[in-house]
């Protein structure tokens, strides 16, 4: 118990420090904790610590936590891969959509979205490493599936999410951040609603936090190993 709340309150401690040194305002970035495939009583311990938002990849296995903590101060977070055939559960049960990639998804989304519901808060993934095992859009498509997706009643396009490469070159890493905060600053001009950079993970914090990311999602750092 004591570890994954002194691991959140370092994680925001850190976050914290790196705002400040990149000249950032202080508490604009947020903290996302990565909860997949850990059980209740670890997000039970990080929400007695204070911790409200929470990422979760399987979209069973995220229902059922949103479902059974049913609390209206708690945010979930969709962030893995959505099958057309699991979009009505997610725009049903979640908050927000990282993982946007095609324009598919995204009227699916938009029409299983309850009438009652708040539009659903959707960022469009962007592949800034161009690797093939990744998920996302080329940088050069966003624009138009950005414009494709203002266009739809049952969603609110917030803005971005990449998902850093995995290397000890930090140019590199800074190069491929820099890119995505460069079309962020784009993107924020055209709409009203684009206020959100989420990048950067447990290994990449920092230079996420000084390329301009408002939301880093961290989990090992916080809940330990992931389980198998």
């Amino acid at each position: 118990m004591t570890n994954i709340t002194e691991h959140l309150h370092s994680a925001i401690k850190s976050l914290r420090f790196y705002e400040n040194k990149s000249h950032r305002q202080a508490n604009t970035v947020q903290l996302i904790a990565v909860s997949k495939t850990k059980p209740i009583s670890d997000i039970e311990i990080a929400i007695e610590a204070g911790q409200q938002h929470f990422g979760e990849n399987y979209v069973q296995e995220g229902i059922e936590k949103v479902q059974y903590f049913n609390n209206p101060e708690l945010t979930w977070h969709f962030i893995g891969p959505i099958q057309s055939n699991k979009s009505k559960l997610v725009a049903e049960n979640f908050d927000w959509v990282h993982t946007i990639d095609r324009l598919k998804i995204a009227k699916r989304l938009s029409d299983q979205r309850g009438v009652y519901q708040q539009p659903l808060q959707v960022l469009i993934q962007i592949n800034i490493s161009g690797e093939a095992s990744k998920s996302g859009i080329e940088i050069d498509d966003a624009l138009i599936l950005a414009r494709e997706i203002n266009a739809l009643e049952r969603l609110t396009l917030r803005g971005l999410m990449t998902i850093g490469v995995k290397t000890d070159d930090n140019e590199l890493i800074k190069h491929q951040f820099s890119k995505m905060n460069q079309l962020f600053e784009q993107l924020k001009k055209e709409f009203d609603t684009v206020d959100t950079l989420s990048m950067g993970m447990s290994s990449d914090v920092a230079h996420a936090v000084e390329h301009g990311s408002t939301m880093v999602r961290v989990g090992s750092a916080i809940f330990g190993t992931r389980n198998t």
